[in-house]
């Protein structure tokens, strides 16, 4: 049984007791925006963790609309995520730690002021600034041009504003909170998909989950591909810091990134020039299916990791980027369906996939910030126990070329 209360916009979900309480922030089909919101723990008269949700409308420049909500935990994380770039999280911050990084890009930038398909299918990167950023669904990886499609950088899925938000608060402790956004894909006689992403968090904990669902809503068959690209800088990306993850294969994204095999997975600190490097890995996973990969500062003591399940998310790019601070000084770690060549070579190599009519798939991606040296020695474990005394296969020759 449903009760909804439309001052608030609320929606208290009852089988016996009440179970959560769910606002509805943005609704396209009943031209529902809220705006400007916040909720508490202490409104809702909740005891244990304190916690705020607050959702607000940016403006001037080019974040004119944009909408942030921030999740504040006291003793946990405060999660930031815009409902305006395709439900991204944009940083995440906890004891003193950031995850994410400094991107010359500094505003929200609102989608309507991006041209995808300027700078040669590399306006994507007029945004580009988030901790997390979906590269899909519809396509992903380089741009490239083919009978007259132009496959613009990354997908559309990031500069998609949510046609629904919706945040749900358990009524019973520890309270965890999801905030839940529809993404459409949709053009007609092209695409039917949609996407339900959801983030969930329980208030004063170090780790969040996304778990994202994607449905082919369409009478065809479509392709789609996916690459959860996850971005940190400083304070954990430093000279010295360390990539970590159980791997079957290590190969080089093409000729230039040959030259850094020797110690691809230690990083430089802020370099001119350097311009970027990324490398095609192939995790391998416990029994379960799931595995783990980890950026880890230079003294051990901090860092920031992501657990995801090789059935639905086979393969993993580690890409680095250590220009100038300014510049942007950042590594990805970023698990996928594929790899970052455009969509024409990995039709090509066999890693795009395909949904029939009315099929869905989901992926879910833990993230954890790693605050203290105690943390990180659990995920250099886990690493350890998952490859075992399997020795990392190392390939110097790229496996497709642009």
């Amino acid at each position: 049984m449903k009760k909804r209360i439309l001052a608030g916009a609320i929606l208290v979900l009852i089988s016996g007791h009440a179970a959560a309480k769910t606002w509805v922030l943005t609704d396209a089909d009943t031209s529902t925006e809220l705006g400007n919101w916040h909720m508490s723990s202490t409104q809702l008269k909740y005891s244990g963790e304190n916690f705020s949700i607050d959702q607000k409308v940016l403006h001037g420049g080019k974040q004119e609309g944009s909408k942030v909500i921030t999740i504040t935990s006291k003793d946990g994380l405060t999660i930031m995520l815009s409902p305006t770039r395709g439900m991204d999280p944009l940083k995440v911050t906890g004891h003193g730690i950031r995850l994410g990084w400094d991107s010359p890009v500094n505003e929200v930038v609102n989608p309507a002021y991006i041209n995808l398909e300027s700078r040669n299918g590399l306006g994507w990167l007029e945004g580009f600034n988030e901790m997390m950023v979906r590269a899909g669904f519809e396509w992903t990886g380089h741009p490239v041009t083919k009978d007259g499609v132009i496959y613009t950088l990354h997908g559309r899925a990031g500069n998609t504003p949510a046609s629904k938000v919706e945040v749900t608060v358990e009524d019973q402790a520890p309270h965890e909170i999801r905030i839940r956004g529809l993404l459409k894909e949709h053009a007609f006689k092209k695409s039917n998909l949609e996407v339900w992403t959801e983030l969930r968090y329980i208030p004063g904990q170090d780790s969040f989950t996304l778990h994202d669902v994607l449905t082919n809503k369409a009478d065809y068959p479509h392709d789609y591909q996916i690459i959860y690209h996850s971005n940190f800088g400083t304070p954990i990306l430093e000279k010295d810091a360390r990539f970590i993850a159980p791997l079957e294969s290590v190969s080089p994204f093409n000729d230039y990134a040959k030259k850094g095999l020797n110690n691809w997975a230690t990083y430089s600190g802020p370099t001119k020039d350097f311009d970027e490097m990324v490398f095609n890995l192939k995790p391998k996973a416990d029994s379960n299916g799931k595995t783990i990969a980890a950026v880890i500062n230079s003294k051990g003591d901090k860092g920031a990791s992501i657990e995801f399940d090789i059935h639905q998310l086979p393969l993993l790019t580690m890409w680095k980027n250590t220009d100038t601070l300014k510049q942007g000084y950042v590594t990805g770690i970023e698990p996928g369906t594929n790899y970052a060549y455009p969509v024409t070579v990995e039709k090509e190599q066999g890693r795009v996939k395909q949904l029939q009519p009315g099929q869905s798939t989901e992926f879910t991606l833990t993230y954890s910030l790693l605050k203290d040296s105690a943390a990180v020695q659990k995920v250099e474990q886990r690493v350890k126990d998952i490859q075992g005394n399997e020795v990392v296969k190392i390939d110097e020759k790229p496996i497709a070329v642009e």
